[in-house]
């Protein structure tokens, strides 16, 4: 099965090299010691990715960092990868590790699958971000936002609430970050959205008020 699956691969433009990241996947797993986690992308997109990283406070090296995730070859590839490179890196050099880096790493990658690198990073940088804000060494402002929300994927069109202007608004004042949703109160793909919010926002001493199309109030509760 195993062969038969690497054929496949291959005939898809993957290099050897992303198949053997794929068919043996490298710090796979929860690590339910972890200093921080990031997860970006959604099932129904069809690509996942959730992070777990040890830190070591003392040197903010990155000493063990693992993932979980849900999608093709080259979501598992990349990801594989992507911890490969930052595993005993600083937080700062980890940081310098770009998308290109991991595809090159991994001999290439077709371009309709090169958004799985970038996912990979947007983890990356979620993660680094989120643990720096735990520790009071960055404000947690639009920035931090922004960047926290890129990894939350439309369903539908699979493109990032922020790329994609599903989240129009968002305001931060003080430890209350209030998000401004271009979706039906109610529906599916709101419940959907919610849910991936407030994994986005796990771990920061932050409430978080959604307000959907046509709202102008709400109530806010814990992320």
């Amino acid at each position: 099965m195993a062969q038969r699956d690497a054929s496949v691969q291959r005939k898809i433009g993957y290099s050897e090299k992303v198949i053997e990241h794929f068919t043996n996947p490298r710090n796979v797993g929860r690590l339910d010691d972890a200093d921080v986690t990031a997860k970006v992308g959604s099932v129904a997109c069809g690509d996942l990715i959730k992070l777990y990283l040890k830190i070591d406070e003392r040197t903010e090296r990155i000493e063990k960092i693992t993932f979980e995730s849900y999608g093709c070859a080259a979501n598992i590839a990349t990801s594989s990868m992507l911890t490969e490179l930052a595993k005993g890196k600083t937080l700062e050099e980890a940081r310098k590790i770009t998308f290109k880096d991991i595809a090159e790493e991994l001999g290439g990658l077709p371009k309709i699958k090169m958004h799985c690198a970038v996912l990979s990073k947007t983890g990356l940088d979620a993660a680094i971000s989120k643990y720096y804000a735990m520790k009071g060494k960055t404000k947690i402002d639009d920035t931090l936002v922004k960047l926290l929300l890129k990894g939350v994927l439309d369903p539908i069109t699979g493109v990032d609430i922020i790329s994609g202007k599903t989240a129009e608004s968002i305001s931060v004042q003080d430890h209350e970050v209030t998000i401004g949703l271009r979706v039906e109160e109610g529906s599916k793909l709101a419940a959907e959205l919610e849910g991936d919010i407030r994994e986005a926002f796990e771990g920061l001493p932050v409430s978080i008020k959604i307000l959907y199309k046509g709202e102008k109030g709400g109530q806010p509760s814990a992320a």
